[in-house]
């Protein structure tokens, strides 16, 4: 018999079956939720492409330092909010929620917290106050959780929240907060920094986040290609890649292909161009 995690797992399109299966994210610019909403997204397809998707979203959206290559050929970059800590957040919600309910996952994005909201309830052996401490494991659909476990999308059987709670704390960052008010709710609490303003220069387009930080991964050496891009940054989806970095980057001219002849060649790679490198000086002024 097919069973709902089948159709999760491995279906080509399983919110035909199952309609709110599907990953909502948004990001607003305050601390409520308020009308209209800068960024909206609404992900479906396998759990592996949902959580993919909306894992990329909020690491597209937080800030992140970029470092030198002094140790390395790649330079590091650190997310205000460890990425293991978003993804594993994303992945429990989607593994454990109620996939009867009416409810979709949603991932809200504020200026001071990361939201996740799961249309579930905890199992009547667990409280809030346990999941701070090791506990035995009560998946609510223990086909999807054996499945994330065996494709590595969850590190350790029964050790989530704690793990979550030990990264954010060696990040600096307060202890999540867990409610139970419907559904399940798992707060992320941000670093409290002001957020920068796009970098402009004279008679140009503001540059926004996403190109900016492109320009900073290349401006610390050599030039880089596709993957080392994606693998630098801990983006899953190859098209948010190109879409929101390096599309806007290329139209702007911020940066240049080192085979422009060859687009699509395997062997291409991105450097920045004279014009970025003004941008960036104008951004460190």
């Amino acid at each position: 018999m097919l069973t709902h995690a089948a159709v999760l797992l491995f279906g080509r399109q399983p919110q035909r079956f199952l309609i709110t299966s599907e990953v909502k994210c948004a990001h607003f610019h305050g601390t409520e939720v308020a009308k209209p909403i800068p960024s909206y997204q609404v992900y479906k397809g396998t759990v592996f492409a949902m959580v993919d998707s909306a894992v990329d979203f909020v690491l597209s959206k937080i800030n992140l330092s970029v470092g030198t290559r002094e140790e390395s050929t790649q330079a590091p970059v650190a997310y205000e909010i460890p990425q293991e800590v978003v993804r594993e957040a994303i992945v429990n919600a989607v593994a454990h929620r109620d996939y009867t309910s009416n409810a979709s996952v949603q991932v809200m994005l504020f200026t001071d917290r990361l939201e996740i909201w799961n249309p579930g309830t905890l199992p009547p052996s667990l409280t809030l106050e346990s999941l701070r401490h090791p506990h035995s494991s009560h998946p609510h659909n223990p086909l999807l959780a054996e499945a994330l476990y065996l494709t590595r999308y969850i590190e350790r059987m029964d050790t989530g929240t704690s793990d979550m709670i030990r990264r954010c704390l060696k990040a600096g960052l307060p202890e999540p907060e867990f409610r139970q008010d419907g559904s399940f709710v798992l707060i992320i609490r941000r670093p409290n920094v002001q957020a920068t303003p796009p970098v402009t220069v004279p008679v140009t387009a503001p540059v926004d986040d996403y190109v900016e930080r492109l320009l900073i991964l290349l401006s610390k050496g050599t030039p880089l290609g596709n993957e080392a891009i994606r693998e630098a940054f801990g983006l899953k989806v190859r098209h948010h890649l190109r879409e929101t970095y390096i599309n806007p980057a290329l139209a702007a001219e911020l940066i240049e292909m080192t085979i422009p002849d060859k687009p699509n060649s395997r062997l291409q790679k991105y450097r920045l161009t004279e014009k970025g490198r003004r941008v960036l000086q104008a951004r460190s002024a």
